[in-house]
């Protein structure tokens, strides 16, 4: 076979990480076709459109990092306003402490320092100097380490990291490192939540991950009018145009393995052959449900002490008139966060004085709900792995709308004309999802680069695993890099 003819490949689940392997193997000149299980595209990032006029997003909320989208369509020629309209966020999000006690977060870095120092004095000077350490890590993380495939410590004996390897801050919690910066609570509650986007508490966190806060603060929030499906879509026709095909409602069901090689791509309605493989669907599943146990790159017991990223119960929600009080985000910290992370991580089960967050955003796109009616999208983070179960999930209903009323000081519930919820059994049926887990692998420091999942199968030379379980982790920017990183993988296997 000539060197430059192209290879039949198989990405498996067309999430974020799917999406972006399939266009860059096509791009390539590949014979790339995407099986997905589901009827819609877009994993966890698929979208409910009800008959009452409400388009819904079931996953991803928030458009953190905009360079990274930006960089996968400039790969291909194109710009994210080729596709889909960005609106910035101000302010970027509430934090509610209690019913009179709310921190907006202003969309620009002078708002922020203002806020900062009417907290605390001499925080805005504190803040210049902790997003400037968070900057210079946001450039080293995106330029040098989120798109090494953590296959061996050698790709990171780059000059620049070992130079820079005590302020990348790699072995400090980012509690510690927020801490030592900021001594008011909110402030400090501020700065640690987005460890939350990583699926782990600040203490158990790399002060490296500081770069999200730049990442959120001085890049700002965005929303992508229409939601997060037009993202999706739009990736879908970028891997189209490269020639990337795409197949609905099938689910893989094994491999045909020779000489150390997938020939065979099985499914519940027949076969494809394959020259190289993309698993892009849930990782645990891959391993241990479809590849023969000789060939598998773990065991059971070494998934089983993986620290997972939290789960969710998610309420989609209808409401007939507008809710004044809300705006696009609303982060409720008005319970001890300690607690319920406790409850996520130390000891899991459901909360006891939950945390949650709730979207709105039809505050700011008038077509995901009726004139004047609210879309309504509520999260909260639940451990994975425990009992889900309709009367549990409805005694939560009932708690955070108690909650949310008494806040909003009106009543919700009765103007409620469209509600589903979604939790972890949800996600297992539907993704495969290990424990059900909403957002993956927790990013803590025994799981960060060549400590997690390895990308590379390790005894079939000729299949890659992308997503958030494998590098470089949970989030939509992160999920968009996996998939260039396993489909370069492939390409240099494929070379050889």
């Amino acid at each position: 076979m000539m060197q430059n003819e192209p290879k039949n490949i198989i990405v498996i689940g067309a999430g974020f990480a799917g999406l972006s392997a399939a266009a860059y193997l096509a791009k390539a000149g590949h014979s790339v076709s995407v099986i997905e299980k589901n009827a819609e595209i877009g994993g966890r990032a698929r979208q409910i459109r009800t008959d009452k006029g409400y388009t819904f997003d079931m996953g991803p909320s928030w458009y953190w990092m905009p360079d990274v989208f930006e960089r996968f369509f400039a790969d291909f020629g194109y710009k994210a306003s080729d596709f889909y309209t960005l609106t910035k966020l101000d302010p970027q999000y509430a934090i509610v402490f209690g019913k009179e006690d709310i921190m907006n977060i202003p969309s620009d870095m002078t708002g922020i320092a203002r806020l900062f120092e009417g907290l605390e004095k001499g925080a805005a000077d504190a803040l210049k100097s902790f997003m400037s350490e968070a900057a210079y890590k946001y450039k080293v993380g995106i330029e040098k380490l989120v798109y090494k495939p953590g296959l061996s410590l050698l790709e990171f004996a780059d000059i620049d990291l070992i130079r820079g390897a005590f302020r990348l801050q790699a072995f400090t919690s980012l509690s510690k490192h927020v801490q030592k910066n900021f001594k008011h609570p909110q402030l400090r509650a501020l700065m640690e939540f987005p460890a939350l986007f990583l699926g782990a508490i600040a203490q158990d966190t790399p002060a490296l991950y500081s770069l999200m806060n730049y990442a959120g603060l001085a890049l700002g929030t965005w929303y992508p009018q229409g939601g997060f499906g037009q993202v999706t879509a739009a990736m879908k026709t970028v891997a189209e145009n490269a020639g990337a095909k795409f197949i609905t409602n099938e689910s893989v069901t094994g491999f045909e393995i020779n000489n150390k090689r997938v020939s065979k791509v099985i499914t519940n309605r027949g076969s494809y052959e394959a020259e190289g493989v993309i698993g892009a669907a849930d990782y645990h599943h891959i391993d241990q449900q479809l590849i023969d146990a000789k060939f598998r790159n773990y065991d059971q017991a070494y998934w089983n002490k993986r620290t997972m990223a939290p789960s969710a119960l998610i309420f989609y929600i209808g409401v007939k008139r507008k809710v004044q009080r809300l705006i696009h985000h609303n982060l409720f910290f008005d319970e001890a966060i300690e607690t319920h992370a406790d409850e996520i991580y130390k000891n899991p089960q459901w909360p006891s004085k939950p945390l949650f967050y709730v979207c709105c955003p039809s505050k700011t796109d008038s077509t995901v709900a009726p004139a004047g009616h609210e879309n309504v999208f509520i999260l909260m983070p639940l451990a994975t792995g425990i009992k889900d179960s309709e009367a549990l999930r409805e005694i939560y209903f009932d708690t955070i709308m108690t909650r949310l009323e008494t806040y909003c000081g009106e009543d919700i519930r009765s103007a409620i004309d469209y509600r589903k919820s979604y939790c972890i059994a949800d996600f297992v049926a539907d993704y495969n999802s290990f424990g059900g887990n909403a957002y993956g692998l927790a990013n803590t420091l025994r799981q960060t680069a060549v400590l997690k999942p390895s990308i590379k199968n390790k005894h079939l030379q000729n299949i890659f695993f992308a997503g958030h379980l494998t590098v470089p982790g949970p989030g939509v920017p992160p999920a968009i890099i996996s998939g260039n990183v396993a489909a370069n993988q492939l390409l240099n296997y494929l070379k050889n």
